[in-house]
């Protein structure tokens, strides 16, 4: 039998026991038998993760090595770009089973740039984004090192220019250490509260595994996440004012968390009244938005922003805090994009073209740019959707882009196998995704096209699904799926920035 089927069995027998975890029948602390065994081979997730490489646009597969030791994934070789790298951490971190991930893969560009070409690149990327160009942050570079200093005034400010620097071609690592002032000393009952009310409001996260300690502004968390994205996000919500670090060395990743009977919590309806609050509190943590005043208006679930902010990213990213909040069924983005000075067509282009020729991935490829009035049009081809999709948030982050039009082509073009050989490949790339819970979606397959049937969680898990199948190498979907939930969920991948999308 294989390890898949035999793990959906210990799944719906885990499913039971969670829920009496939950009432209280048995402790974390100690474990049940179950718990502390190694149900799924450390070989199973490293072929799991080597799929989905080789699958995957933006990541060459071939000189990366896959090493697993109890779930805990270490990856080596060598990739041509720092984006890549972490891509491949990410869609490691995607995977059922895994607890970790080292990352030891060496960066070795194809582009090599001395050290005062990268430091004059990695200055005009700071200086050229709109959220980054009032940070005091120094920058020097050294074989494609490039190490960050400064003061700033929050501890997502320093994140977001290790984004921004990690955006330029040509960088191998980039060495983080800019300084966080910390303007506010808070009790720690104080910031213990507020770090709870952050991970109840993320869709990301489930909160009622999870327990807060602070002692001296230091931050613990501890308890049981259902994969190690979600770890990554409980540890990002963590870190707020007044918070000088956060450890999670006691939060644990187990698959079995992610069972939908501890989930139900999530789906609870929330007064409008609550969510507004929510989206507001998120609004305070996002660097690219807590400097403008956006307006926001919930009615029975539905949120309309609006206000004014002077560059498409703010827009982009208030839409995106939204979205990650609970109770949240849809968003619409009123906000009116603004730009202080209104750049000449012709400069705008010039702008875009350089944004493209700085990305590892756009440079390559002859993508046709004119712009008028501040929208930016894209035309030309590439060879996957993903690359599409990443010229049109390079396009997005440049200064005076007030919205684009991406009409850049791509042509998929569909491998043949047989349908009993396509629906296992499909089943697997469900079942290995911590986003859908495989156990409730049936696959067949007649000449290549797949039709899925069951339930869903929610809208972004149908879809997901549907993805999966392609991912699988389907001809064709028709996703028949019911979604018994309209909300999002931690398992809802578009919720994440990485691997599905680079940027702040």
């Amino acid at each position: 039998m294989r390890i898949k089927q035999t793990v959906r069995h210990v799944k719906r027998a885990v499913a039971l026991v969670s829920c009496m975890v939950f009432l209280g029948v048995f402790t974390i602390a100690s474990g049940p038998l179950w718990a502390q065994e190694k149900e799924i081979k450390d070989q199973d997730i490293v072929t799991a993760i080597e799929i989905e490489l080789w699958d995957d646009p933006a990541v060459a597969s071939n000189p990366i090595n896959v090493e697993a030791n109890d779930g805990i994934i270490i990856l080596s070789g060598t990739s041509n770009n720092i984006l890549a790298k972490e891509r491949a951490e990410k869609i490691a971190e995607a995977t059922v089973g895994v607890r970790s991930v080292v990352n030891r893969i060496d960066v070795q560009p194809t582009t090599r740039r001395s050290n005062y070409e990268l430091l004059s690149a990695v200055r005009g990327a700071l200086l050229a984004d709109p959220a980054t160009e009032s940070y005091e942050v120094q920058v020097k570079a050294n074989n494609g090192i490039v190490t960050l200093t400064g003061t700033v005034d929050s501890w997502q400010e320093k994140e977001l220019c290790e984004i921004v620097a990690k955006g330029v071609k040509g960088v191998r690592d980039v060495k983080n250490k800019i300084n966080v002032e910390i303007k506010v000393h808070r009790s720690d009952n104080e910031i213990r509260q507020e770090i709870k009310k952050r991970l109840a409001n993320d869709v990301r996260v489930d909160d009622a595994m999870i327990d807060v300690e602070v002692k001296n502004e230091e931050v613990i968390l501890s308890g049981v996440v259902g994969s190690a994205q979600e770890k990554t996000q409980a540890q990002i919500d963590a870190w707020i004012g007044g918070v000088d670090n956060v450890k999670t060395d006691d939060l644990e990743v187990q698959w079995w968390a992610r069972d939908k009977m501890r989930r139900t919590a999530l789906y609870e309806s929330r007064t409008d009244e609550e969510i507004k609050e929510a989206i507001k509190d998120a609004f305070v943590y996002d660097p690219r938005v807590y400097s403008f005043n956006v307006d926001v208006n919930v009615a029975n679930g539905v949120v309309v922003l609006s206000g004014i902010v002077d560059n498409l990213k703010a827009k982009i990213a208030a839409e995106r805090d939204a979205n990650n909040t609970t109770g949240v069924h849809y968003v619409r983005n009123n906000i009116k994009v603004r730009p202080k000075i209104v750049p000449p067509d012709r400069e705008l282009e010039n702008r875009v073209s350089s944004a493209f020729l700085e990305n590892p991935y756009i440079d390559r490829f002859d993508l046709m740019i004119s712009a008028s009035n501040g929208v930016v049009y894209l035309s030309g081809q590439v060879n996957t959707s993903w690359e599409k999709t990443l010229a049109n948030n390079v396009a997005e982050g440049v200064r005076g882009a007030v919205a684009v039009v991406n009409n850049v082509k791509y042509e998929h073009e569909w491998v043949w196998k047989p349908d009993p050989q396509l629906r296992q490949d499909v089943e697997d790339q469900l079942w290995w995704s911590p986003f859908v819970d495989s156990d409730d979606i049936n696959v067949s397959v007649n000449n290549g096209i797949v039709t899925l049937s069951g339930t869903a969680e929610t809208y972004t898990e149908r879809q997901t699904a549907e993805d999966n199948a392609y991912q699988g190498g389907a001809k064709e979907v028709v996703n028949n799926l019911r979604v018994s939930h309209p909300y999002h969920s931690p398992y809802d991948h578009r919720m994440f920035n990485a691997p599905y999308y680079y940027g702040p």
